[in-house]
């Protein structure tokens, strides 16, 4: 009945005959306002794709003007093939182009947005960050060198392939930029927003904005990667917005109390107001958040033997300690008191929560915890715990 459904819902084939000569569409993967994204089989070689299937009829745009969305369209299509070839940004294999649908062919990863990832694991440890982060920002060194800015990087515009790779997707607000050209649209996620960008939409006088709004993104995703929560998120959006315009945040959470301070120092210099003073791709990635565990062959990195000896060290106190830790480690006293600030406790309530709600929970006014839609249990567990309970 579903597979009906679905069949009932595809373009009219006359539209693109050319995309269903080469390939067979399946099922949804993916919805937006104005488009629907399939998995699809390239009939002659067999291979996978997702197909970005963009509705240009009248009824279908709310409002919006048809001739915009195909020209936006096409502006994107132009962007996708100056940066094609790079490993971590998506690559569009085919575009077909009919009078009221436009089908854009992209390579198809399995793993999804980094989002959903991250909703699964709650947070990321220092290493996944560090291997994460780094393909981010190749891929965003790779869109600048192209005097590109993509103005809209956060982890739902973040695929992973079959390894877990980066894959850099949805340039729809990308803008080619001329030298020395500013840009003054407000247009991107408002968590992810750089404070320039705040500005050329508020003061008449704002010198506008360039690519290091992309650089200012990369701190917010790093932050949210390792605490599983964004730097600026407030219940009022007001508030979050001057969070952001004075660079307010903190690593006081909880979650903090693990992580070291190469990631912190990283994501301080990231997190800086004035653009010209923010770190740039080049040196970011020179930081030592990215080679505190690389000792060259031939060489002595004294700071990495440091840390090796310190880890060491640590695993052989627990070792020793071991037989002697007491069977209940978390003690009922305290976790009646303040469960969630204790570690082994709060993975398991942060990992209860995205079950739940599907996104990150704000836990009360004074933890750095978020939520960034409308604290409703998703339809189908609610459904399931209702059903438990009249048991």
């Amino acid at each position: 009945m579903a597979k009906e459904e679905d069949d009932d819902n595809l373009p009219d084939k006359d539209a693109a005959k050319e995309f269903y000569a080469k390939y067979e569409p399946k099922e949804i993967i993916g919805r937006g306002i104005s488009s629907t994204v399939r998995r699809c089989v390239e009939k002659e070689t067999g291979r996978e794709y997702a197909a970005k299937i963009i509705d240009l009829s009248q009824e279908s745009q709310d409002g919006v003007d048809t001739h915009t969305m195909r020209d936006a369209t096409r502006q994107e299509i132009s962007i996708l093939r100056m940066v094609a070839g790079h490993p971590y940004i998506i690559e569009l294999q085919d575009v077909f182009e009919s009078e009221t649908f436009i089908f854009l062919v992209f390579e198809l990863c399995k793993n999804g947005e980094l989002f959903d990832y991250l909703t699964s694991v709650v947070t990321l440890s220092e290493k996944k960050t560090r291997y994460i982060m780094r393909q981010v920002l190749e891929g965003v060194r790779f869109i600048h060198s192209k005097s590109i800015v993509h103005r809209d990087l956060k982890p739902e515009n973040i695929l992973l392939d079959d390894q877990l790779n980066v894959k850099i997707t949805d340039f729809g607000f990308a803008r080619v930029l001329n030298d020395g050209e500013k840009l003054f649209e407000l247009c991107g996620t408002p968590g992810y927003l750089a404070p320039e960008t705040l500005k050329a939409n508020m003061f008449e006088d704002a010198p506008g904005y360039g690519k290091e709004v992309d650089t200012w993104a990369c701190g917010v995703i790093m932050f949210t990667l390792l605490v599983g929560c964004p730097p600026f998120w407030h219940r009022k959006q007001m508030v979050m917005l001057r969070n952001i315009m004075e660079g307010k945040y903190s690593f006081t959470s909880p979650e903090w109390a693990d992580i070291s301070e190469d990631p912190k120092d990283l994501i301080r210099r990231f997190l800086v107001v004035e653009p010209s003073e923010r770190i740039d791709i080049e040196d970011a990635l020179l930081h030592p958040f990215f080679h505190t565990v690389a000792i060259k062959s031939g060489g002595f990195n004294a700071r990495a033997k440091l840390r090796l000896a310190l880890l060491t060290v640590r695993a052989a106190v627990r070792l020793r300690r071991l037989p002697h830790t007491s069977a209940r480690a978390v003690p009922l006293c305290d976790a009646l008191i303040d469960p969630y600030a204790m570690r082994a406790l709060r993975k398991v309530i942060d990992g209860c929560a995205f079950r739940v709600y599907g996104h990150w929970v704000k836990k009360g006014e004074g933890q750095n915890r978020a939520a960034l839609f409308e604290n409703m249990p998703k339809t189908e567990l609610k459904s399931l715990y209702v059903s438990n309970l009249s048991r």
